[in-house]
């Protein structure tokens, strides 16, 4: 059996989300649900990125903490990589990440080329987040909730806003799609069928 040569990239994707929002906010569900929809598309989940690193990885925390902020940069830098590299193969990548300082949305902007930058923020109350974050299994033993006000304040008009705290997962995946105006998986790709 011999391996053909074919180009990998192709008409790039009609755009990338960042899906933004506290821990308990629905990010990775609603990404991975957005993904789901589309025709062509990838789910970035960047706390995985940050998982990759075996030694010496420093997660955010309450406190101040330059290493951990590098880091913050670093996994960032790498989803827009990997983002730009998906896009350009034409599937559109969902990225989720706690964005929480208008530097770190400048340097998403910034670092994706490959197709326009969707931001959006997924805010439900912070106690319905609590409540979401207490009821999954990954258990989270800082309190994030306050991020929500320093979020508000830092990038109140940056991206779109949507509270889902009294919406389903498709519901909110449906938001997304009417903001972004990405369209769902109606026709099948004729390069694929």
């Amino acid at each position: 059996m011999t391996l053909s040569v074919l180009p990998v990239d192709r008409e790039p994707a009609a755009g990338v989300v960042l899906l933004s929002g506290i821990p308990g906010s629905g990010k990775s569900t609603v990404a991975a649900a957005l993904a789901k929809r589309l025709r062509m598309a990838a789910h970035v989940e960047v706390d995985g990125l940050q998982q990759m690193i075996v030694s010496g990885g420093r997660w955010p925390s309450a406190t101040p903490d330059p290493e951990a902020d590098r880091q913050i940069l670093l996994r960032a830098r790498n989803a827009c990589l990997l983002a730009d590299s998906f896009a350009t193969a034409g599937f559109v990548p969902v990225l989720d990440d706690v964005v929480v300082r208008r530097s770190h949305v400048d340097f998403y902007r910034a670092s994706l080329t490959a197709a326009p930058l969707h931001v959006i923020f997924l805010a439900p109350d912070p106690a319905t987040a609590r409540r979401r974050n207490q009821a999954r299994d990954k258990v989270l033993a800082t309190d994030w909730s306050p991020l929500d006000e320093a979020m508000r304040q830092e990038l109140g008009g940056e991206g779109t806003w949507i509270d889902n705290a009294a919406q389903t997962v498709d519901e909110t995946v449906e938001s997304i799609l009417s903001v972004t105006g990405l369209t769902p998986e109606a026709e099948a790709d004729p390069v694929l069928s």
